[in-house]
């Protein structure tokens, strides 16, 4: 009989990834309501120093698979060796992060275990050995709650939806020697952008849009950098070649979940709203009164953002002194 709950930890140049805490913190609760123990997978190499914190976020059990072909990741070397262990270990939750690699690996576990699968899910409540995944469909414009059925019950988490809590857990380490099997992806290379926060991680984020001009962010750079966020932009900025497509929030660009979200001359067009409907604060900063961005706002403003933004700047580095 499947048992237990296991998350799969996601790392990046031997880091995790906040998703990472946010996805072992949610299985531990899962785990409380189910009343079993929870296990973490940390594929990589050399993880053996880091993998040990996890404990701390409510890991009983650490599984490093090692192997220098999971120091990055590809799809075929982690399916292969997630899904080997997950056979292994028989659990009946598996949860993970929706990020662009989570997004990628859960659809392939699933067809590979046969499993029921959730993504992009924003709340999971347990009842005994049932679980529902709440998660938006339609751009955000409804909630779906999905009960999934059989074992083992995939979850892919949005990231920032769910919260880091600390839970002590017996943390036992356990190292395998990862057998990634029959590969046809082969890892290149890979270019970073240097001390760049990752929008779907950052907890608040600076967005702009066809109000910007062109392409000077540097107003928006400042107050995100004065609250220690992320700047992002809306589809319009990205196709006019004003920011890199990374940093598009939106249906055709990155779902982002911040605790604020500062949009700054972007209207408000639906495919925009479907990329940052989550956020829990979400602030306006339109010359138009009647733009569709001061429906969705929980504070807006009606102005000239290029007299607001820097006013808004020097009043928060005031602030903090």
């Amino acid at each position: 009989m499947s048992q237990g709950v296991l998350a799969i930890a996601e790392q990046l140049d031997g880091a995790f990834r906040k998703v990472t805490f946010e996805a072992v913190s949610e299985g531990k609760k899962i785990a409380a309501g189910m009343g079993c123990s929870l296990t973490v997978v940390v594929p990589g190499s050399g993880m053996e120093s880091v993998a040990r914190d996890l404990a701390k976020y409510g890991a009983d059990k650490i599984i490093i698979a090692d192997n220098a072909a999971l120091k990055e990741y590809t799809t075929d070397a982690y399916a292969n060796v997630v899904a080997d262990i997950i056979g292994k270990e028989d659990p009946a939750v598996v949860i993970l992060g929706a990020t662009a690699q989570g997004k990628d690996l859960a659809p392939r576990l699933a067809a590979r275990l046969d499993a029921a699968i959730a993504i992009d899910v924003i709340e999971i409540k347990v009842d005994g050995d049932s679980i529902t995944a709440t998660r938006p469909m339609y751009g955000g414009k409804l909630l779906a709650d999905v009960v999934l059925e059989g074992t083992p019950k995939i979850i892919a988490t949005r990231p920032n939806a769910m919260g880091v809590l600390e839970s002590d857990g017996a943390g036992a380490v356990e190292t395998v020697s990862a057998d990634v099997g029959e590969t046809a992806i082969r890892f290149v290379e890979k270019t970073m952008e240097s001390n760049k926060l990752e929008l779907t991680e950052a907890d608040i984020i600076v967005s702009g849009g066809r109000g910007m001009g062109g392409g000077d962010f540097a107003i928006l750079e400042a107050l995100a950098a004065a609250m220690g966020g992320a700047v992002g932009a809306s589809r319009v900025a990205v196709d006019e070649g004003w920011r890199a497509h990374s940093d598009q929030v939106g249906q055709t660009g990155k779902v982002v979940s911040p605790n604020l979200y500062v949009a700054c001359g972007i209207s408000g067009a639906i495919q925009h709203l479907a990329g940052m409907s989550s956020s829990k604060v979400v602030v306006a900063i339109n010359k138009d009164p009647d733009a569709p961005i001061f429906s969705k706002a929980d504070y807006g403003v009606v102005g000239d953002l290029f007299e607001l933004v820097p006013a808004i700047t020097e009043e928060i580095k005031a602030i903090k002194g």
